[in-house]
């Protein structure tokens, strides 16, 4: 028998792709949850949709900014992974725990306190208090979720990252559900709204958080892994996941924070432009999952070769994930132009004559999205690949250079100076993405060449 030689590329392809694959699925269903809220806040009548979208998207800022901190686990997990150092897997998890226990108490207490701001913010008072009545519910699922991103960065670190995606999926179906039951009052439930959105919501993650923590002890090459002795605190160790985490949160924070500074700013347009910008943003947070588990991968796939301390299969792991996800958000892009209508049309009824001027100011939003969506696909992978380098300080300040710097600063021009609008504040962002893009590639290669230069 003839054996097939496999080339290098196509050997980390397929590596990338077995771990990608999982936790895009995982990302998408995850995704779907927010999806399906706002699908049913539509339903609830606009005004809920405006302030719905508002509520859920704070908290998802919230959390995305906590789940950067605790993504410090990923590389550490992956480079003691090809190392062979179990007890260092098992203390970084352990100390990960500690990590996220803290950092939810203490914003759980600023949600809690959201709509002071939100007033102070110019929003509409019977906005505000639709959108409090969804984020004090929603506050008490923020520590299961939490914990979940930073489990989910232990097994990616491990290779084990398919049953993320069935968890996941597990959790969006029973979200569904509880939305259905809890929002509309089915059953003999209370009619609870938004309220029983973020009801529904809450208990998913708990139940998916639980269920990983079932999986990790139980699972074959899982198990092997003694978490044991949680309530020692390491300080060393939890010196070094902040050292690496808090730069990856504090680069999320400028980067979703624009955006929720962005929908904070088309609120002050009028509810109707808030209305359209919150299906657009969720639009584009779906087909932003693709990338964002694509991002996921690329950290590992860099950690695990950081690890073995290949400096060319670290470079070729970076470029291949960026290969892909271009091609992958393109085609993305192109479908999203071509049934811009039908995607509204999953939102609110467009033969409606009262949702006209809601589709007139949407479908332009939409455009803009679809084809940002290919910049912001390579800077969230270019920036996987140098979290795997445990490269995080440096790309803090390219972060802030391009998305306030760049994004805010253009967004708001032409936005409000030029008059574009909500689409001016949306071509402002992608402004900022695509200057982030060009300059996190570029700070890849450039340690790349470095390291390969003093070698």
């Amino acid at each position: 028998m003839t054996s097939i030689s496999v080339s290098p590329v196509q050997a980390e392809i397929r590596a990338f792709l077995k771990l990608a694959i999982p936790l895009v699925s995982a990302q998408i269903a995850q995704s779907a949850t927010g999806f399906v809220d706002t699908v049913m806040m539509g339903h609830l009548g606009w005004k809920a949709l405006a302030a719905g979208g508002l509520a859920s998207f704070t908290f998802q800022v919230f959390l995305n900014v906590l789940g950067g901190v605790v993504m410090g686990v990923s590389p550490l997990v992956a480079q003691a992974f090809s190392a062979g150092r179990k007890t260092r897997i098992e203390q970084v998890t352990q100390q990960g725990l500690w990590l996220t226990v803290g950092l939810s108490i203490a914003t759980m207490w600023i949600i809690a306190h959201m709509d002071v701001l939100m007033l102070q913010l110019g929003q509409v008072p019977e906005t505000v208090t639709l959108a409090s009545s969804y984020l004090n519910v929603m506050l008490w699922g923020l520590f299961p979720a939490v914990g979940f991103a930073m489990l989910r960065g232990v097994v990616s670190g491990l290779s084990q990252a398919r049953p993320i995606m069935f968890i996941v999926m597990g959790g969006t179906l029973f979200n569904i559900a509880g939305n259905y039951v809890l929002g509309f009052g089915k059953f003999g439930f209370p009619r609870m709204e938004l309220a029983g959105l973020a009801l529904a919501s809450t208990l998913s993650w708990w139940g998916m958080f639980l269920v990983l923590i079932v999986y990790l002890f139980k699972h074959p090459q899982l198990r092997i892994y003694r978490f044991q002795k949680w309530y020692q605190l390491r300080l060393n160790l939890l010196r070094e996941l902040l050292v690496i985490g808090v730069p990856i949160g504090v680069s999320i924070t400028f980067e979703y924070g624009l955006v929720l500074i962005m929908t904070y700013l088309m609120g002050i347009l009028g509810t109707d432009v808030l209305a359209a910008h919150q299906i657009a943003l969720q639009t584009g947070m779906i087909v932003f999952m693709i990338p964002l588990g694509m991002s996921f991968a690329t950290t590992a796939r860099v950690g695990q070769w950081l690890g073995w301390q290949n400096l060319e299969g670290i470079r070729r792991a970076g470029f291949v994930s960026s290969g892909i996800v271009i091609g992958a958000t393109i085609v993305v892009a192109i479908a999203l132009l071509a049934f811009r209508q039908q995607v509204v049309g999953l939102y609110v009824d467009i033969r409606n004559p009262e949702n006209a001027k809601l589709l007139q100011l949407v479908i332009p939003m939409l455009s803009v999205v679809a084809i940002g969506h290919v910049f912001d696909g390579l800077q969230k992978t270019a920036l996987g690949a140098l979290y795997g380098l445990q490269d995080t300080r440096i790309p803090v300040l390219l972060g802030i250079l391009s998305f306030l710097g760049v994004g805010l600063v253009s967004g708001y021009v032409l936005g409000f100076t030029v008059g574009l609008g909500g689409v001016g504040l949306w071509v402002g962002y992608y402004l900022g993405s695509l200057m982030a893009a060009t300059v996190y590639v570029w700070r890849f290669g450039n340690l790349i060449s470095r390291k390969m230069g003093t070698d």
